[in-house]
């Protein structure tokens, strides 16, 4: 209604503001034009007053003719230039009359000499301003012996017209504003019960049925205010069992463990529940109302749909998505939705995350075969050089050196590997808590750095540190040191010769962020969501020459997610592999465990 108001306030006002402008307009061009007209009719009359005079006194170079002009501009308060019929100047108010050039050729004088116009304006070289000027001819014995010329400042005519427009403008201005006012007034008048009704309306369809209005006078604004009044209480009437069932059923999608899309028939998803932003990892609000293949980037769910729009039939497939750096399995239930006239409404899909049960069956299956495989090349290797041994190599001190280092470094691996397991065991038990206290990520840094100096330097890496700003959160400190070394040694081992590993930790607010970044072997695109998984390996050739048992950053992340911190990773092949993990610089020990 402030809208109406406005528009009907606005257009009375734009048409008596252009009615008024235009008004004042033609008036002070009337104004102006008439004070142009006096202004150039004084011109004359005084200019053929004083050429009476100059014919009287005589024209002559004598100085007498400058006298009179000097006298003639005291007395009219003008310039006055008395000229011969030759156009020498021999008279001047202004100036030396000798110092003048001849003003034969002046358009004024011209002018006069054709019969025109009597008057210019132009720019005065002598006085330096733009002047008004009128001559007229000096004749005797109906032969022109000379002129006469007046010239006044043109701005004389613009201050008067400065003040005209001003008198108008503040005139105008005030009248404008009187009628602003009254419009105004009226205005309010006719639209404030209107405005009571259509503000009960919009907030009867906002869902507030308890409002109501005034009913006023009995006119017709009445009327449809008692109308408006027994709406709101029919309204409350008839919503209020529906409101109930309602709550019951968005408490109910909104709450269950799967994730519900519906999409309707044109593909827009026109409802998404909580769960959808967990399975997906996401703003899921954003997909509401877009185009289903535009909103969901996975081409798997995208297919599931496509398959209902074209059969209409149920469909129920197991797929699994790359969310988040980690592989997801999910159970997806799609089912068309067909009105009562037999037309499609729409699709609802629902999704089961059974990804911890698909994990927890490949890790019934491949712990055996991985612990198997990577217990199997060190224990095969110290059982062949032990035999070899005892074959008869023992007698051979180079071989029987050769071999028992061979059998120490197995072993070794044996145990870093037994090592690493039990370690993961433990980090992964309900029981397992993280000594908190306030721990400074840059000391860790610096006391990796001292570490692995050493290592670095056997295959001329260089390691450098960053640190800035408070690094101080709550935390383990053994624990993120293990973060530290484990991301920092993998960065080393991967490394080539002469590469970089750079370690950064900055504050960021109310985080602290820990980066390493190497000019490593890097690693694909599609690498990245299993790096994290047990005994997976990029290179596994280089991993197990290096003693590496595939369950460094397994561990890793199992540890920053119990610091309640966050893991990114962005690498590319050939280009090295950035690893960022973001720390809460305070944090909750009771929810420490894993």
């Amino acid at each position: 209604m402030g809208k109406f108001r406005f528009r009907l306030v606005f257009s009375l006002l734009a048409v008596t503001l252009i009615v008024l402008a235009s008004l004042g307009l033609i008036i002070g061009q009337l104004f102006k034009e008439f004070y142009f007209e006096s202004l150039t009719d004084r011109l004359k009359k005084e200019a053929e007053l004083a050429g009476f005079s100059v014919l009287e006194a005589g024209l002559n170079e004598n100085g007498h003719s400058q006298e009179l002009a000097f006298r003639i501009s005291e007395k009219l308060e003008t310039r006055v230039t008395i000229i011969l019929a030759d156009g020498t100047v021999v008279g001047e108010s202004a100036t030396d009359p000798q110092l003048m050039d001849n003003h034969i050729n002046r358009p004024e004088i011209q002018s006069v000499i054709e019969g025109e116009g009597q008057y210019e304006i132009r720019y005065s070289d002598t006085v330096g301003k733009e002047l008004l000027y009128y001559a007229v001819p000096v004749e005797e014995a109906g032969e022109t012996i000379g002129f006469l010329r007046l010239g006044i400042p043109f701005e004389e005519l613009n201050k008067m017209n400065q003040k005209i427009w001003g008198l108008l403008i503040f005139s105008f201005s005030l009248a404008f504003f009187v009628i602003v006012s009254v419009s105004y007034r009226i205005a309010n008048q006719m639209i404030r019960p209107i405005e009571a009704a259509t503000k009960v309306a919009n907030s009867l369809a906002e869902g507030n049925y308890k409002a109501r209005t005034i009913e006023g006078n009995h006119d017709e604004v009445g009327q449809l205010s008692r109308s408006i009044n027994v709406l709101a209480y029919n309204l409350d009437q008839i919503t209020r069992r529906h409101q109930i069932q309602q709550e019951r059923m968005e408490t109910l999608i909104e709450n269950m463990g799967s994730g519900l899309i519906f999409i309707n028939p044109r593909g827009d998803i026109s409802l998404i529940n909580r769960s959808c932003k967990d399975i997906f990892q996401e703003d899921t609000d954003l997909w509401l109302n877009r185009l289903y293949h535009e909103a969901i980037k996975h081409k798997e769910i995208i297919k599931i749909v496509q398959d209902i729009f074209m059969t209409e039939q149920k469909q129920r497939k197991q797929i699994k998505l790359p969310i988040h750096l980690e592989v997801r399995h999910f159970d997806v239930y799609g089912a068309p939705i067909i009105g009562e006239d037999e037309k499609l409404r729409g699709i609802a899909l629902v999704f089961h995350d059974i990804t911890e049960l698909k994990k927890l069956e490949q890790v019934r299956k491949d712990f055996v075969a991985n612990v198997s495989h990577e217990l199997k090349t060190p224990v095969t290797s110290i059982r062949g050089f032990t035999e070899t041994l005892l074959d008869g190599a023992m007698e051979d001190q180079k071989l029987r050196e050769q071999f028992l280092t061979i059998i120490w470094k197995e072993s070794e691996r044996l145990q870093n590997l037994i090592h690493d397991l039990l370690e993961l065991s433990r980090i992964e038990q309900q029981y397992f808590k993280l000594n908190w206290q306030k721990t400074n990520i840059s000391d860790i840094v610096e006391d990796v750095h001292t570490l692995l100096r050493p290592k670095a330097a056997e295959k001329d890496i260089q390691l450098n540190i960053k640190c800035s700003g408070d690094t101080v959160i709550d935390g383990d400190p053994v624990r993120i040191k293990q973060i530290v070394i484990n991301l920092v040694n993998n960065s080393i081992t991967y490394t080539p010769a002469s590469g970089v590993v750079f370690v950064e930790v900055d504050q960021q607010g109310k985080e602290v962020v820990l980066k390493v970044k190497d000019t490593g072997i890097g690693m694909s695109e599609s690498e990245l969501p299993r790096i994290f998984e047990r005994f997976y390996r990029v290179d596994r050739a280089r991993s197990r020459n290096s003693g590496g048992t595939g369950l460094g950053l397994a561990i890793v992340k199992h540890l920053v997610e119990a610091h309640h911190g966050k893991i990114d990773v962005e690498s590319h092949v050939g280009k090295g592999t950035l690893f960022i993990i973001t720390f809460n610089k305070e944090a909750k020990a009771e929810h420490s465990f894993f």
